[in-house]
């Protein structure tokens, strides 16, 4: 099992009173699986990834990430297994505006003080069928451009788990059909594990199972 979260809640003070966003939030993700979190808006799918990420700190329960459990972590241990272990792609791609599609590929691979970092970049801007425009900024790339860079980057360092949330939300339909066959295909490549948020019931449906998400409960698949 690679991820276990258990009992997840997130309270937020919104307007002088609580809002609780996520309320008791169950769900076991199993190695290689390809797991999809559906539901409307408002409930809750991109505060789940992002404290499934760490990215934030739930108000209880707790999450088991590849053996460690991350609620309680210092802020150094936990941006350690975020660099180590997980890949994170954004619906608004977060790419580094000041560095080229290499570079930005490269970025984690830096910070990890690995070797062949631009080797290991250009392979991967390969795979995702950039590797003509290693030398371009995000600004002289197209949207689908720029999430196939961010996909690079958050595979850079083979993470067991690769979050994904909403990852076709900027883009056209046709796009956004690409990006997912890539996306799904290299996960397959590379033998992580996908969890994937999206409020498209098409792409939902590609996924080995799909989650269902309201009002901050799992009402299905979890």
């Amino acid at each position: 099992m690679i991820l276990q979260v258990r009992d997840l809640v997130m309270r937020l003070r919104s307007g002088g009173r609580d809002v609780t966003i996520l309320d008791g939030v169950s769900l076991d993700v199993t190695a290689r699986e390809t797991v999809a979190v559906t539901g409307p808006s408002g409930s809750g799918k991109s505060t789940l990834l992002g404290l499934i990420a760490g990215l934030d700190r739930p108000t209880a329960g707790s999450i088991v990430l590849d053996g460690v459990e991350i609620t309680n972590l210092d802020e150094n241990r936990l941006a350690r297994l975020r660099r180590d272990r997980v890949g994170f792609v954004f619906q608004s791609y977060h790419l580094i505006p000041t560095l080229t599609a290499l570079e930005n590929v490269a970025m984690p691979l830096e910070l990890a003080g690995r070797p062949r970092r631009l080797e290991r970049a250009r392979e991967l801007l390969d795979a995702v069928g950039l590797v003509d425009r290693a030398d371009h900024y995000p600004s002289q790339l197209s949207g689908g451009e720029q999430q196939r860079v961010a996909i690079a980057r958050a595979l850079a360092l083979r993470p067991p788990l690769v979050l994904a949330d909403e990852p076709t939300g900027n883009l056209d339909s046709a796009t956004g059909a690409q990006i997912i066959e890539l996306l799904l295909s290299l996960n397959r490549e590379h033998g992580s594990t996908l969890v994937l948020v999206t409020h498209d019931e098409a792409l939902a449906g590609r996924g080995q199972r799909v989650v269902a998400l309201r009002d901050g409960r799992v009402v299905a698949g979890g």
